[in-house]
């Protein structure tokens, strides 16, 4: 029997990190839950657009196969933020020379940024 259920791709996290030379360059982005489930990119933000792009053919697999499709461990979340005008507009900036929305943008850079944290001596995960 065919499941119908549908998870909303935005509700699962994702983690970025770089790829060594050795590894081919780039960055890797991957779905922890859903094993197996991951991508690279040249940048960032390609990573990412080409990890949402796995993910939703993941839950199509799930859900094609009548397998349970995994529960996001924690909910996407939203917050808002006040910035300076002009740190506004450069992030704006730079989203539109890099072809993405400020918010995928920034969720970039954050996920870069607690990526390199973990890597460090000291890193916590």
């Amino acid at each position: 029997m065919k499941t119908k259920t549908k998870r909303n791709p935005d509700a699962y996290q994702f983690t970025v990190r770089p790829l060594s030379k050795e590894e081919g360059g780039g960055y890797l982005v991957e779905y922890p839950d859903i094993p197996g489930c991951m991508s690279d990119g040249e940048t960032i933000e390609e990573a990412i657009a080409n990890g949402r792009e796995a993910l939703r053919d993941c839950l199509d697999v799930f859900a094609e196969s009548g397998r349970k499709i995994p529960k996001p461990e924690v909910a996407a979340a939203q917050w808002r933020q006040r910035l300076p005008r002009t740190l506004y507009s450069k992030l704006t900036k730079q989203a539109e020379r890099e072809g993405v929305s400020i918010n995928s943008f920034v969720t970039a850079i954050i996920a870069e940024a607690i990526g390199a944290k973990l890597r460090r001596p000291g890193g916590t995960r």
